[in-house]
């Protein structure tokens, strides 16, 4: 997932968060990749640029400084942080410096080195506050120090690369599971929670910059508070949100199936500023292969899990994460995948084949699979998954849906694209307005819309 600032900003609102800077000629070309935790450092890092003067640019051939915050956490992500790399330095100007960042220095620090020697500086995940010396730095050098990731101070500022109207706000980093396939442990080390009083300042900090969704991130918000002993913290969390007397959406991702209690449930079935979504990662249900993922759900959990969901929140839309083609998955075990999917009929789903990374237990695992089997139950998988899609999208045709809008469609400034409390950013389908030629819509408004149609991915509608 690659962002490239872009001048004409829709930024504006946000930026409110950033003072007092002052002008140096010194011009960055900033490069987000990975997920959206690593998107909240990526705007913390330009924020402190920001500061100091340092003047944002789109143009790698006249930069002064080339940034790239990379993500090291499956084989694509990596050799797509290792391809970007590359690109900065085959078209900067001479004299530029390459600053490398993120989740790939944390594991594969070595290797970059050696691919990339000429590289001006390297900083870890834990490290990124450095971010301004590392671009003063006149000589080569690294910040990669053993804490593994940052969960910022509250003095921190950030400049929002998202649409003015939604943000991500961060409240845990690592992972206190040991799931056998993952490496975010050895990215981004242990559990690390922000503090109860963090996260509601930061909440009400973003709602005052005029962001009206609120997207609740961490590697599994269900963790949140363990580390400081914090019983029920999301729960508790999310109480406190709601007392703030004022509308918002609010989205939770990346919440494991073990860690949904009735009473999180019963609290997302009351507030409708509590958008009814989930992303509930499952990876699989065949219960010989979720103890060998050491996943710490079985399928009997799973299922329980989905249908409280359901009967509690009867409209709710669940997405989720499969993993196929793990060390010695059968035919069989696959085919049981297969019917969970249709019995169960997730609304969207992320399907990956199994990367096998150095740093996980499931790296030694007897029973690798070929890229090819992989290959082969991805697209069996996939196909299945989109006709489930399809079905339920052509079920909304004639519906009335509340939307918020994100902007115009990249294709057409005369289609605007929008998204309703079913739907999160960048990950799902989007909403499709085709008649708003002399409507005077922005990004941030919200309308009522009638879904009238579907294309292969996404919905289209009119303004009700």
């Amino acid at each position: 997932m690659k962002k490239r600032l872009k001048q004409k900003s829709h930024k504006k609102d946000s930026s409110k968060c950033i003072v007092n800077a002052r002008v140096v000629p010194q011009l960055v070309v900033f490069t987000q990749l990975g997920c959206f935790r690593n998107t909240v450092d990526g705007e913390i890092m330009l924020a402190k640029l920001l500061e100091e003067g340092f003047i944002l640019c789109t143009e790698r051939e006249k930069a002064d400084i080339l940034i790239i915050n990379t993500c090291g956490f499956i084989k694509e992500a990596k050799e797509e942080s290792i391809a970007v790399i590359a690109e900065n330095f085959e078209v900067k100007k001479k004299d530029a410096k390459v600053i490398i960042c993120g989740c790939m220095v944390s594991l594969y620090l070595e290797e970059l080195k050696k691919l990339f020697p000429e590289a001006h500086f390297y900083l870890g995940p834990g490290d990124i506050q450095k971010i301004v010396k590392a671009c003063n730095a006149t000589s080569k050098g690294e910040y990669v120090s053993n804490v593994k990731s940052y969960l910022g101070n509250l003095d921190d500022k950030r400049f929002l690369i998202t649409p003015s109207h939604f943000s991500y706000l961060k409240i845990a980093e690592g992972c206190r599971k040991k799931c056998s396939y993952c490496a975010i442990p050895m990215i981004k080390g242990p559990l690390k929670s922000k503090s109860f009083s963090h996260v509601i300042s930061e909440f009400k900090s973003l709602l005052d910059c005029g962001v009206f969704e609120i997207i609740l991130i961490a590697q599994d918000l269900g963790d949140y508070g363990y580390d400081f002993k914090r019983k029920n913290g999301l729960v508790n969390l999310l109480k406190e949100f709601l007392k703030v007397k004022q509308e918002f959406w609010l989205r939770l991702l990346y919440l494991y199936p073990d860690e949904i209690t009735s009473e999180l449930v019963d609290l997302l079935a009351q507030d409708k500023r509590l958008c009814p979504y989930l992303d509930m990662p499952i990876q699989h249900v065949n219960d010989r292969i979720l103890k060998s993922m050491r996943r710490r759900v079985n399928k009997a959990g799973i299922v329980k899990t989905i249908e409280m969901l359901r009967t509690k929140i009867p409209d709710i839309v669940l997405r989720t994460s499969f993993i196929v083609g793990f060390p010695s998955e059968t035919e069989e075990e696959f085919e049981e995948l297969l019917q969970f999917a249709r019995d169960y009929a997730i609304d969207y789903a992320g399907i990956f084949k199994f990367s096998r990374e150095k740093h996980t237990k499931a790296y030694n695992f007897v029973g690798q699979l070929s890229e090819e089997v992989k290959e082969e139950r991805y697209q069996r998988l996939a196909i299945l998954q989109k006709e489930i899609m399809l079905k339920k999208h052509k079920k909304l045709i004639g519906t009335k849906r509340q939307v918020i809008i994100d902007g115009f469609h990249n294709d057409s400034n005369r289609l605007f694209v929008a998204r309703s409390q079913y739907l999160a950013p960048d990950i799902d389908p989007l909403i499709i307005i085709n008649d708003c030629k002399s409507r005077k819509l922005k990004s941030g408004d919200i309308c009522q819309v009638k879904i009238t149609g579907n294309l292969e991915y996404d919905l289209i509608a009119c303004i009700d």
